[in-house]
């Protein structure tokens, strides 16, 4: 499923995000949603979230 709708995306959901210094590389680092960055229902690059252990991203896959 795509990480660009808001609604496909909840807390405690495993994701593969890609922060923002592997944009470049497109290195995909998995975790757990704690809470939702990205205030609108669509974003073409993914839904920014942060994950339970402090890294922040882009969503490009949700992996549950």
């Amino acid at each position: 499923m795509s990480g660009q709708k808001r609604d496909n995306i909840k807390p405690g959901l495993k994701v593969a995000i890609v922060l923002k210094h592997d944009q470049r590389s497109g290195k995909l680092t998995e975790g757990v949603v704690s809470n939702l960055l990205t205030k609108s229902q669509f974003h073409p690059h993914g839904i920014k979230v942060r994950l339970t252990d402090g890294q922040v991203g882009r969503v490009r896959e949700i992996l549950e």
